[in-house]
């Protein structure tokens, strides 16, 4: 960040909007929180990559659909986004707010075990 690439902007999208376009077939959700994290909570059918071992050259395929990243508030998304930036990776999207987000709008859950 210190003037040695020049940051890409960054599309946030609401909860309610994502859901929209998860019901639409139209979005990836990839969860960058830790894998304890994730089991005690995720968005139905995300795929988790813990930012702690994120490379954008592991990602899914979107096709034609849009890869959303999420995180537990949004910060750890858009620490996630920069490196996909740095990588050139084809990837702008996370999630405002986070999975507190998601749970704040009232919308559906997925648990582990």
């Amino acid at each position: 960040m210190f003037g040695f690439f020049r940051r890409r902007s960054m599309r946030d999208v609401t909860a309610t909007e994502l859901q929209g376009m998860i019901d639409r077939g139209e979005a990836i959700v990839v969860d960058v929180r830790e894998p304890d994290e994730f089991a005690g909570g995720h968005i139905p059918g995300a795929i988790n990559i813990p930012l702690s071992r994120f490379d954008p050259a592991a990602l899914p395929d979107p096709g034609s659909r849009t890869l959303v990243l999420n995180c537990a508030g949004g910060k750890r998304s858009a620490m996630a986004l920069d490196r996909c930036a740095v990588a050139e990776a084809a990837v702008d999207t996370h999630l405002a707010g986070g999975f507190g987000a998601w749970r704040q709008a009232g919308l559906p859950v997925a648990q582990e075990g």
